[in-house]
């Protein structure tokens, strides 16, 4: 059943450090205000998946939780990203991508959008 208007949603945020990557296959993990800790995470679509059932449990808007703060231990190299899910309606998703370690954001219009623009990122 489709609602009549999107609601925004600003404590949609993970951050997803990603410390390798290749041909989709990655390892890393990500976090989020409504995990204990971090989620190991092996692929775009697993990324994917869990952020959308962390975006079902939240009752939007709910400003109240805490950001997750990114974080590289000394001795590894890892990607960062903060992932902003502003808007969803089934599986469109529209927000912004946040690359730390160049301080670059873009916005994408889909989780397909979202998921080209990691790769594209994570394949360089």
């Amino acid at each position: 059943m489709l609602r009549g208007r999107m609601i925004p949603c600003q404590s949609r945020e993970a951050v997803v450090t990603v410390l390798s990557y290749r041909n989709g296959i990655m390892d890393g993990y990500l976090q989020h205000p409504r995990l204990d800790g971090k989620e190991k995470i092996q692929s775009l679509s697993q990324m994917l998946l869990l952020l959308n059932g962390l975006a079902d449990l939240e009752n939007c808007p709910n400003p109240s939780l805490p950001l997750v703060p990114w974080e590289c231990s000394d001795n590894e190299s890892c990607s960062v990203f903060r992932i902003q899910i502003l808007f969803r309606e089934h599986y469109t998703w529209q927000g912004k991508l946040v690359w730390q370690n160049e301080n670059q954001e873009t916005v994408f219009h889909s989780a397909i959008e979202l998921m080209e623009m990691l790769d594209e990122i994570l394949g360089e």
